[in-house]
């Protein structure tokens, strides 16, 4: 669902990016310039996730290995998610591709490997939300541009704190697992 809502969004803006800059072009009013500058930014932001999610799936097929040093969770980390009360907000966030976390269809690892690509997801996001800072060069209105890519940033690193909260009690379930079969 959130998927399809994604693409048709990501669609919307663009033709709107292109409405408002064809009539700003036309008739050189200011608010169409805004909204040209407002819709072009919204079409990055979505246009990239949905890149970045597909050109990382393309690469890993959600199959990386999550023992890895950079997916083990840091001491200080639990503490953060107590402070942050991830508990009790991590359940009410929408989830892009669902099916590659049901346990029905999948192995714990293979759910463990996908929770990995979703936060190297997230992060790359995280990241390129603040490259259209550099349009403020040319458009200006940097405050405008920093406070949408801040924004935007923030919340994917709320998508990389979920994963990284959960990851910890999916490789218990996967450890005991591995104990009982030895």
């Amino acid at each position: 669902m959130l998927a399809k809502l994604t693409k048709a969004a990501a669609c919307t803006v663009s033709v709107l990016t292109m409405v408002f800059a064809l009539l700003y072009q036309e008739t050189g009013l200011g608010l169409l310039k805004s909204l040209a500058i407002t819709f072009g930014t919204f079409s990055y932001h979505f246009l990239m996730r949905l890149a970045v999610g597909y050109l990382t799936n393309g690469i890993f097929h959600n199959r990386i290995n999550y023992s890895r040093k950079w997916f083990q969770p840091h001491k200080w980390e639990e503490g953060l998610y107590q402070i942050l009360r991830v508990k009790q907000w991590k359940d009410h966030m929408p989830t892009f591709a669902p099916d590659m976390l049901d346990i029905r269809k999948h192995s714990w690892e293979e759910i463990a490997g996908a929770m990995c690509q979703a936060e190297i997801v997230h992060t790359i996001i995280a990241v390129c939300s603040f490259l259209p800072i550099a349009a403020s060069l040319i458009w200006e209105s940097f405050p405008v541009f920093f406070l949408t890519s801040l924004a935007a940033c923030c919340i994917d690193c709320l998508f990389v704190i979920i994963q990284r909260y959960n990851r910890p009690r999916v490789l218990r379930i996967i450890e005991k697992k591995q104990k009982r079969s030895r």
